[in-house]
């Protein structure tokens, strides 16, 4: 059962009491509402505060700590949830009951985090030059590289041509002419308007009471005034108009991407019939998609679904021959209008409910599942636990994934088309 505590205005710890492991976990993470001019700066600034504190001023003297933390770990936090972008840190530690006698872990962890958050090494004005423009080649090159996964970035540019008026399609990283144009001082810049104007969702996971968390959470964020007014709740997909579009690149196999839409979201009643029927239909190996559209018909390499339940954006991408693109079009249709009129057998179902039911049950298996489940649960307005998901997932008919269904609408599509090199 998670525990919610209001710290101070705009700062919320979420706490998950478990004593069934021997390492427990702690996320910070400022939440702000997703735009592209800050999107780039929200993902550079975790990798720079980790590069040093006044007291712990590079990397080594950073291992040094966690070294002595009894191997504590701590990594950047960035995640797209709906609306928001969130900017922070993931910490990972050993639980106090395991370490020797008389030795304390979270407390130190805390104030550690503390150190990393308040306590940057500055120079001129700004963040350490050196330290920024080593993390933006860094962040250059992951961008780089999502770009040369094809089916990654063909799913990128689907999401940017759908999500034209929503800023849902806004890179999660941001883009790489964004982070051409951060310095030491405008970084920083930013880092103190961060500090005080955004919210602040805490979570921990571990054997400790959630009274003693709480008391140490106060020590890091008690210092500062916050106004966190212009935050806005979880808006539905905002649409801008509809477009197909394409891209010819070098690549033997074209990448074909479809985006649809459906009034559903995670804050619907038939939330849990919308994610059956995603998963009869393409998300996974005993999918629609992938048993007619790949292996009975042979006309793509790869193909399946998603469904991104805090807006009601439906997903397909498909690895195919251009050639085939017409065909492989009309039959992912074909698929969905026999999930329309209830064609679904027992067995498609069942396979179905399964692979979500699985997926549910290994939330709880380590500190940093229920981290991700609870955490962008809180964030993206999703009120059910796992117990009450699976259970309305196993309550899910033929009827209600034909409605659910019905619902969806094809909106965009975006083709990268291969040509031979």
């Amino acid at each position: 059962m998670v525990q919610a505590f209001s710290l101070f205005p705009g700062v919320t710890l979420r706490c998950y009491r478990d004593d069934r492991f021997k390492q427990g976990c702690l996320s910070v993470q400022f939440v702000r509402p997703m735009k592209r001019q800050e999107a780039a700066k929200n993902a550079l600034l975790p990798a720079v505060l980790l590069r040093g504190t006044k007291d712990y001023p590079d990397l080594r003297a950073i291992t040094q700590k966690l070294d002595d933390l009894y191997g504590a770990s701590v990594s950047a936090l960035v995640r797209r949830v709906g609306d928001y972008q969130t900017t922070g840190l993931f910490c990972a530690f050993m639980e106090d009951r395991f370490a020797l006698e008389g030795d304390q872990i979270l407390a130190p962890m805390v104030q550690f985090v503390k150190k990393l958050l308040l306590e940057p090494v500055l120079e001129d004005g700004g963040f350490c030059k050196e330290y920024v423009e080593s993390e933006k080649r860094n962040l250059i090159l992951t961008l780089e590289a999502e770009r040369n996964d094809k089916r990654s970035y063909a799913a990128s540019q689907l999401l940017r041509t759908m999500c034209s008026a929503d800023t849902f399609g806004i890179p999660r990283l941001g883009e790489k002419e964004q982070v051409a144009q951060i310095d030491h001082k405008n970084l920083y810049d930013h880092y103190k308007k961060l500090l005080s104007e955004s919210m602040v969702e805490l979570f921990y996971v571990g054997s400790a009471r959630p009274e003693q968390v709480s008391a140490l959470m106060k020590g890091i964020f008690g210092g500062f005034e916050r106004d966190c007014s212009g935050m806005r709740i979880q808006t539905p997909f905002r649409d801008g108009g509809g477009s197909h579009a394409r891209e010819r690149m070098e690549v033997t196999q074209g990448k074909l991407c479809m985006g649809f839409t459906t009034p559903i979201t995670n804050q619907s009643p038939q939330f849990a019939a919308m994610q059956v029927f995603n998963a009869v239909f393409g998300a996974g190996m005993t999918s629609k998609l992938f048993m007619n559209v790949r292996e009975r018909l042979s006309l793509c390499y790869s193909i399946g679904s998603g469904y991104y339940s805090t807006k009601g954006i439906l997903t397909v991408s498909a690895g195919i021959d251009t050639a085939k693109e017409e065909v492989v079009r009309q039959e992912i249709i074909i698929q969905l209008r026999k999930c329309v009129r209830g064609r679904i057998t027992g067995a498609e179902l069942n396979a179905a409910k399964e692979a979500i039911l699985s997926s549910l049950r290994s939330v709880h298996d380590s500190p940093g599942a229920i981290e991700g489940y609870y955490s962008t649960a809180a964030l993206s307005g999703l009120a059910m636990t796992p117990a009450k998901y699976m259970a309305a997932v196993e309550a899910v008919t033929v009827e209600q994934v034909a409605a659910a269904a019905k619902t969806v609408k094809l909106h965009s599509s975006f083709f990268l088309e291969g040509v031979s090199q």
